[in-house]
C-alpha cells in the first residue's frame, strides 16, 4: 500500500506543523547559538563534563572508537549525504521535475553556506585532548556531520513523500534517517571532536532549514496554478 494522498484540509494542517516545527526550531537554535556565544557557563560546565566523560570511556575502547570512526568517516560523511541529494537531484532533472532539483540542490548549497558562515562568526575551539582518539579541523560549531545529515535526510524523506512509496519503504526510510541523524551526532560526541552543543546546534539549525526549504518551494507552486503539479 502507498502512502495517502492528503486532502487540502491536511495539506493545510500539515504546512501548518511544518511552518510551527521550524519556527521553533530556528528559535531553539538561535538561542542555543546566542548561548555559545555568550559563553555561558552552565552551558559550557555541562559541555564540558559530558565531553570529559565520553574522553574517558573511549580511550578504554580502541575497538568501539574504530567503529565510530568508520561510521562518520564513510557511512555517516557529510559527502555521502551529499551524494545521496545529488543521486536524487539528477533523477528529478532527468524525470523533467527541474524547478525541484534545483530547489533541492540549492537548499544544500544554502545549507553549506550557512554552516560554514556560523562556524566562522562563531569560531568555538573543538575540545582539545592530550591523547585524542580522533581529529577534526575548522571551528567547532555547529557540528558540519549533524546540520548536513539532518538538512539531507529531511530532503530526501520529503522527496519519498511526494513520490508516494509504500508504507514499509517509507517507515524504513524514517527508521533509516532518524538512526543517520542521532548516530552522527553521537559519533561525533564519542571521538571528542564536538562539544554536545555543536551537535544539538546543527541538529536544530538544519531542521529549521529543511523545514523552511519544503515549506519555501510548497508556497512557491501554490502561488500560481501552473506550478501546483510540480
Amino acid at each position: 500500500m502507498h502512502i495517502p494522498l492528503l486532502s487540502p484540509v491536511g495539506r493545510v494542517r500539515a504546512a501548518s506543523r511544518l511552518s510551527r516545527a521550524g519556527t521553533v526550531c530556528a528559535v531553539f537554535g538561535g538561542a542555543v547559538t546566542a548561548l555559545v556565544v555568550a559563553r555561558w557557563r552552565p552551558l559550557v560546565d555541562l559541555d564540558e563534563r559530558i565531553a570529559e566523560a565520553l574522553h574517558r570511556r573511549a580511550v578504554t575502547e580502541p575497538g568501539f572508537v574504530h567503529v565510530n570512526r568508520l561510521l562518520t568517516d564513510w557511512l555517516w560523511d557529510p559527502w555521502t549525504f551529499r551524494a545521496l541529494v545529488a543521486v536524487a537531484v539528477v533523477a528529478l532533472w532527468w524525470r523533467g521535475a527541474r524547478p525541484l532539483a534545483v530547489w533541492v540542490a540549492a537548499t544544500m548549497l544554502l545549507s553549506a553556506l550557512v554552516q560554514q558562515g556560523v562556524k566562522a562568526a562563531v569560531g568555538r575551539d573543538r575540545p582539545q585532548w592530550t591523547d585524542p582518539v580522533d581529529s577534526a579541523h575548522y571551528a567547532a560549531y555547529p557540528s558540519g556531520h549533524a546540520m548536513t545529515a539532518t538538512v539531507s535526510c529531511g530532503l530526501l524523506l520529503w522527496l519519498l513523500y511526494r513520490a508516494g512509496v509504500r508504507r514499509g519503504v517509507w517507515r524504513a526510510a524514517v527508521g533509516a534517517a532518524a538512526v543517520s541523524v542521532l548516530g552522527v551526532g553521537l559519533t561525533r560526541l564519542y571521538l571528542g571532536v564536538h562539544w554536545p552543543s555543536d551537535v544539538l546546534g546543527g541538529w536544530l539549525l538544519g531542521a529549521a532549514l529543511a523545514a523552511f526549504a519544503i515549506r519555501g518551494f510548497d508556497r512557491w507552486c501554490a502561488a500560481s496554478p501552473a506550478r501546483r503539479g510540480l
